[in-house]
């Protein structure tokens, strides 16, 4: 009986390989490879009002780079494609009030305006992120959750980007 299930086991497994394997199925982490090549360099433009976030920001795109694209971070002469980022002004709006009118939740929104350069061609993309958290009652935002907040948004603007990205790969192909 063991037998029996062991090569159940191993059949359904085969049957999944080769439906995937058969369907054409490709990561999206491939196609943006394909676009944005194994090397990338990238720089962000410090904003005059808010510098310290224009660092949470390269932090943000740094990771997601190595995470998501699977590529690996160079200098801009030995670069594929490079990355200029700026980051638009975050803003908060409140999201949820207690039963006194105080809130109790905001919603943080970044825009981040990227150029990616590759072969001298440049092409400009807009991906926005929000995130939204929680504060006590009648409490003022404090920078560390500013600066968390500033970071996952960011972050989910990137996720943006990188579909875009995926998207753009997929169609040439």
């Amino acid at each position: 009986m063991k037998t029996f299930l062991y090569a159940g086991k191993i059949v359904l497994f085969s049957l999944i390989l080769l439906f995937f394997l058969a369907c054409g199925y490709k990561p999206s982490s491939k196609f943006s490879r394909d676009i944005v090549g194994q090397k990338i360099s990238t720089s962000v433009l410090i904003s005059a009002e808010d510098p310290e976030n224009t660092v949470l920001v390269k932090d943000a795109v740094d990771s997601a780079i190595i995470e998501v694209f699977h590529a690996s971070l160079s200098d801009r002469e030995n670069a594929d494609t490079h990355l200029l980022l700026s980051i638009s002004n975050p803003s908060y709006s409140p999201i949820q009030y207690d039963s006194n009118g105080y809130v109790i939740a905001y919603r943080m929104s970044i825009t981040l305006s990227i150029t990616r350069s590759h072969d001298g061609i440049s092409k400009h993309y807009a991906a926005k992120g929000t995130y939204d958290f929680s504060v006590q009652a009648n409490a003022v935002v404090t920078d560390q959750e500013r600066f968390e907040a500033i970071k996952f948004s960011a972050a989910k603007a990137i996720s943006s980007f990188l579909a875009q990205i995926s998207a753009e790969g997929a169609r040439s192909k």
